[in-house]
């Protein structure tokens, strides 16, 4: 969306012009001396915030020695600028144009205040000029310190030139390797012959260069000793936090303009063998896009207290994002970091209660629930399930093994086994429906693998066969069978529910709706368990001796059975008290968790969705639970009339006009600008994490995320080259990064 400059007289706009466009002040001292100079009645009404956020004046209203270029891809204006330059007369030429943007015309008692003004600001600075001039002759040196000096008052000298030149080569090779994904280290150390000395890959490119003609490069090496690294480990790390800090600058920017953001957290990742979490952030930019961008990795802590201090420390100290503006957070973790993660959301909430604590629209409910199940059977299953998909992802040729098994065991259900060939296709474990699928293909994976490792004819290679015995003899084991069976049933009561929660703005707003529904039928579950799991236990059985699996229980009971001869726990019973009983338990506290009154309020909220509105027969009631972001509102006290206008403007709409269906199209609306209040309240609801990003175009951070670790090894990982290839599109800005190494590094 262009900018358009908000001085009178002035129609200029970012789209037709490369002036720089400012926003006014969020001062409101400063923002009020750019309103008087403007002369624009019509903002003397607004709030600094509202200006800041709506209103911008391009650079010709500025004086030259008020506009700072700090390179070529960045322009601000100085902390004391203020805009002097208008035109405020050729409107006069034609008196009966209507201009949108009125001059405020001043009367004879403004216009000597006015002047009198300027009178005193002329008498207050010119004793200070003569103290600055006396200062300066008897100090010479001290105009040379001064920090409010300008930077290129001294010109550089010939050695500084090339000194710069010289980093910005290293820079623009780190750039280059991160992007590409070039590791830095070359050949492991144990592959060199004794003797032979070859480069890493960062020394590689240097050497390039240089034989390439790049004379920067050259001089700087004839220079250097011949046993001293061109470029130390040290070096190359300083200047690697400062393109990873400088790249993620450039996002953070962008979401702070935006104001109100979410938090999410992936998987936890091995980088070079240490673990670490990705983070994310949601927000809305300028053009009314809703995107979710990578922005870097947190070092793991096993101590969850640790964990939510440098995660909150991180964020607002290193990162410099106000969690004031934080609206939503959310954390996708495998078995076992589920609860240290919960801590972190739970500390959060504490200091900023409107960081609404929500699931993820990227990942399927029923997994979610399956993985903070805090059962180990429950996480082995799920790591069994995983590590199943991929064997067979290797190769086509494993999956046309598993297809050919599936037709023949499908013979008499063609449709079925179509479908499930299909599925075997894709990442099946994220579904919703994900243990349904499995317990239906568990025949054919059992036979598959089976297959495959005792196969005569020598088709596959001593390790697919030893990795397929392996995979056969985890999902034939009876505890494996008894907890996807369990999950399959348990999380059958929640599986339509978060199939909505993932579907359009209607299905997760009536989905708010039958929460109450479904914790009703978890608790009468839990109220008849010992019915109900004698049900699932029987299923389980009779699936292993289809199998031909044989029943047994855990190693670890048995020998507790031994030593306890008077112990009368049945198989039935035991995985009635280790494994039903904790999951239902665990699910129902988990959904009552996430689904907090504050996260129903706001999915509530989501009737202001034109089409949601039309469902509902334009009788909403969505001021009631818009309370709660009442002071995110620019003008709070007109929402009662600005909601009244806004479902009329829908129920008397053309009968040619379709109803907006999602966020993402209310927001593109051309007339939203004149609702403020439901374009706050929309924009607000739209970052919450369980709202699914309606573009795929605006999620490439967590699609980029997830092809770097798939095609990185483990070992050649690195937080800071992962950040410029994940963000490669992202402008970079080398002179600013040459400029903070030396002011950071470089010794006087």
């Amino acid at each position: 969306m262009p900018n358009f400059c908000a001085a009178p007289n002035c129609t200029r706009k970012s789209t037709q012009s490369d002036l720089a466009f400012f926003r006014f002040p969020r001062d409101p001292a400063r923002c009020q001396k750019w309103v008087e100079n403007c002369r624009r009645a019509d903002l003397e009404d607004k709030t600094p915030d509202q200006l800041n956020k709506h209103y911008r004046l391009c650079a010709k209203h500025f004086e030259t020695s008020m506009i700072c270029r700090t390179s070529p891809y960045r322009t601000v204006l100085r902390d004391n600028a203020i805009p002097t330059i208008f035109d405020l007369t050729s409107h006069l030429n034609n008196p009966h144009s209507r201009h949108r943007k009125r001059i405020k015309e001043l009367s004879e008692d403004e216009i000597r205040t006015l002047k009198q003004k300027k009178i005193d600001e002329t008498s207050e600075q010119e004793p200070k000029h003569k103290e600055i001039n006396n200062s300066n002759a008897q100090n010479p040196s001290a105009e040379e310190g001064g920090e409010e000096q300008d930077e290129d008052i001294l010109p550089l000298t010939l050695e500084e030139k090339e000194n710069k030149e010289y980093l910005k080569s290293l820079f623009e090779i780190l750039i280059l390797m991160g992007k590409q994904n070039i590791p830095l280290d070359g050949h492991e150390a144990d592959e060199i012959p004794e003797g032979l000395f070859t480069p890493d890959n960062f020394q590689a490119l240097l050497e390039c260069r240089i034989n390439s003609g790049e004379e920067v490069l050259r001089k700087r090496f004839e220079t250097t000793a011949v046993n001293t690294l061109f470029c130390s480990k040290t070096q190359q790390k300083q200047m690697l936090e400062i393109c990873e800090s400088c790249i993620r600058e450039e996002t953070l920017r962008e979401v702070r303009d935006s104001h109100f953001f979410s938090i999410i957290t992936d998987d936890v990742v091995d980088i070079a063998g240490e673990e670490h979490l990705p983070v994310l952030v949601r927000f809305v930019d300028e053009a009314h896009n809703l995107r979710e961008e990578f922005v870097g990795f947190l070092p793991y802590e096993a101590d969850a207290e640790i964990l939510a201090v440098k995660f909150h420390t991180t964020i607002t100290e290193k990162w410099g994002l106000n969690m004031e503006y934080c609206r939503g957070q959310a954390y996708i973790v495998s078995s076992g970091f589920s609860s240290k993660m919960k801590v972190v959301a739970s500390r959060l909430l504490e200091k900023y209660p409107q960081a609404i604590y929500t699931l993820c629209s990227s990942c399927a409910l029923n997994m979610w629930l399956a993985k903070s199940v805090p059962v180990m059977g429950v996480s082995v299953a799920l790591g069994t399930i995983e590590e199943v998909c991929s064997f067979f992802h290797r190769s086509p040729q494993l999956l046309l093994e598993l297809e050919s098994v599936i037709s023949v065991l499908f013979q008499n259900n063609e449709e079925r086994g179509k479908e499930l060939k299909e599925i075997c296709h894709s990442q099946w474990t994220g579904r919703h429906d994900a243990f349904e699928i499995l317990v239906d293909l568990l025949q054919a994976l059992v036979l598959c693998l089976d297959g495959i490792n005792s196969d005569t004819n020598v088709r596959w290679n001593n390790c697919i066969a030893g990795r397929a015995f392996v995979l056969c003899s985890a999902v034939t084991d009876f505890d494996f069978i008894v907890t996807i069976v369990v999950l399959k049933n348990v999380l059958s009561f929640t599986r339509a529910f978060g199939k909505n929660l993932q579907g359009q703005t209607s299905d997760v707003f009536f989905a708010a709706s039958s929460l109450t529904a479904v914790l009703h039928s978890l608790n009468e579950v839990m109220e008849n368990i010992e019915v109900y799991h004698e049900f699932w236990f029987e299923e389980a059985t009779n699936l292993a001796t289809k199998l031909d699996i044989q029943m047994k229980l855990p190693g670890k009971f048995r020998r507790a059975q031994h030593s306890n001869l008077e112990s009368q726990l049945t198989s039935e019973s035991y995985y009635k008290e280790t494994l039903s009983v904790p999951t239902v338990e665990h699910i129902i506290q988990e959904l009552k968790d996430i689904f907090s009154e504050q996260h129903l309020k706001a999915l509530k909220c989501l009737s202001l969705v034109p089409s949601v509105m039309g469902q509902l027969k334009f009788n909403t009631s969505e001021e009631h639970h818009a309370d709660m972001y009442r002071s995110d509102l620019p003008n709070p006290d007109t929402l009662s009339a600005e909601l009244h206008c806004w479902r009329i403007k829908w129920k008397h709409r053309g009968k040619d006009i379709e109803l907006p269906s999602t966020i993402y199209e209310a927001l593109h609306l051309p007339d939203i600008k004149f609702f403020p209040n439901v374009y706050a309240l929309l924009k607000v609801l739209c970052i919450l994490p369980v709202m699914k990003v309606e573009n795929e175009r605006y999620e490439n951070g967590r699609k980029r995320l997830k092809a770097y670790l798939r095609n990185t090894l483990t070992d050649q990982r690195s937080s800071n080259l992962a950040l410029l290839n994940i963000n490669f599109d992202i402008k970079h800005d080398l002179d600013l990064m040459v400029d903070t190494y030396i002011k950071l590094y470089t010794n006087d």
